[in-house]
């Protein structure tokens, strides 16, 4: 979270750059000046650019503005996508059946908008095969690549085959 405006008295500056509320420039005044054409207005003078040479500070309904910002934030919230990786685990030698189960999962996952990680496990003399987990990750894809891309090739990591698959950019 960015850190809060000085408003009014907290403010340091000796001399400020002063917009009013309608956004006209009213010039380079001294603090003081700039805090009694706040208070005229029934307003406050918040400094929205502490780094300028003179800081710039605006007169304004601070209350209102952090209601704006805040409200700007959630919207903002609201449109962002979260999108999580979903597992799918296999064997080499999995079978038809239980293969397009799987498959029917990892389809229903990049439907909701996840990411896919195929993943096959090898298990003791498998390990020495190496092509048949491939096999299985190459079917999967073909079974898939209608409603996903490749985003990551197959890696292999010890007893595991792995590799990402997304949905398909719209």
């Amino acid at each position: 979270m960015a850190k809060e405006a000085n408003i009014n008295e907290a403010i340091s500056a000796r001399r400020v750059r002063v917009i009013d509320d309608e956004g006209g420039q009213l010039g380079i005044l001294s603090i003081e000046q700039a805090l009694s054409q706040a208070a005229e207005s029934g307003l406050d003078l918040v400094e929205v650019s502490p780094q300028a040479d003179p800081p710039v500070c605006r007169i304004m309904d601070y209350g209102k503005y952090k209601y704006q910002q805040a409200k700007r934030a959630s919207e903002a919230k609201k449109k962002q996508v979260k999108v999580e990786i979903k597992e799918v685990k296999m064997r080499p030698k999995t079978e038809e059946h239980d293969f397009s189960f799987k498959i029917k999962h990892a389809r229903r996952f990049l439907e909701e908008g996840n990411k896919v990680k195929l993943t096959i496990m090898f298990r003791g003399r498998e390990n020495a095969h190496p092509e048949q987990g491939m096999m299985q990750l190459e079917k999967a894809v073909e079974a898939l690549k209608d409603i996903g891309q490749v985003e990551a090739q197959p890696s292999k990591m010890g007893r595991f085959m792995t590799m990402m698959i997304g949905p398909l950019k719209k």
